[in-house]
């Protein structure tokens, strides 16, 4: 009775298969496909298997099957290129690893803000109006240096120094930072100190000469002249703005002054970063 029945079933699906074939490829011809794109079916015992073809890409351009694709949104879209190295295994660490290692191998120390150097054209008097009359900062020096194609008055921010009568009366160096207010000696020759009219930012070090040569080891460009002694009477060097070919380091389009920071700041400095530690 079984063996009947089989032969029954075996019969009538043959039957519906001819019968229905000719319909079946008949839509598939008439039915609308995506622009550019055809496909055929092909029908085996188990499934469809769907091949394609494109005039404007080939299968060698699709990605190979990846167990991690299908994950989630992150996976899908190229994360932005992070700098990388390899190392001594050859394996690539992130940026900030890097970060890592640079400061722990770092044989000085950037101590904080030393000064910002303001630039005018033809006169330093509005500029002093401003920031003594208007802001009450006081005026501690003058200084001009053919040279450096300089003419400056140096005035101190903050650390007691100010005339607005905020200040304690007790100095605290590392809260002092100084501001230059400059104009050229010469407007039609270099360095433009007025250009841009943000200058440039100085930045306490404590071993100047130890951060030239570990800086210049690893691509640091510094602008011409080499340390030399500043307006202030401390020895200083600046970072060039723009790096090149044989230094790709500069200062990301801002000039950076580094100071040498005497004995007395260095210790300042120190004891607040040390009693900024206790206090966490």
């Amino acid at each position: 009775m079984a063996a009947i029945l089989i032969r029954i079933l075996s019969k009538r699906v043959c039957q519906l298969s001819f019968h229905h074939q000719p319909h079946t490829v008949k839509n598939l011809h008439t039915t609308a496909t995506p622009p550019l794109l055809s496909s055929s079916i092909i029908v085996s015992s188990s499934r469809l298997l769907f091949s394609s073809s494109s005039s404007s890409s080939s299968s060698s351009s699709l990605p190979p099957a990846d167990s991690s694709i299908g994950g989630s949104n992150d996976d899908a879209i190229p994360a932005p290129s992070i700098p990388s190295s390899s190392s001594s295994d050859g394996s690539e660490s992130s940026s900030s690893s890097n970060y890592s290692q640079y400061s722990s191998e770092r044989p000085f120390r950037i101590l904080g803000l030393q000064q910002v150097a303001i630039g005018s054209l033809n006169s330093k008097e509005p500029l002093l109006h401003l920031w003594t009359n208007i802001f009450g900062l006081t005026k501690i020096g003058s200084y001009a240096n053919i040279r450096e194609n300089v003419n400056e008055d140096i005035l101190l921010l903050g650390g007691g120094g100010s005339s607005n009568g905020g200040s304690s009366g007790k100095k605290n160096i590392t809260t002092e930072v100084e501001i230059d207010l400059m104009i050229p000696i010469d407007p039609n020759k270099a360095p433009k100190v007025h250009i841009p009219p943000l200058n440039h930012i100085g930045l306490w070090v404590d071993d100047l000469p130890t951060a030239v040569n570990w800086m210049t080891n690893r691509g640091v460009r510094f602008a011409s002249g080499g340390i030399r002694r500043g307006a202030s009477g401390y020895d200083v060097i600046f970072i060039h703005p723009k790096g090149n070919d044989e230094y790709p380091i500069g200062g990301e389009n801002v000039l950076i002054e580094l100071v040498q920071a005497p004995p007395h700041v260095i210790e300042a400095f120190t004891t607040a970063t040390a009693a900024t530690a206790g206090t966490k």
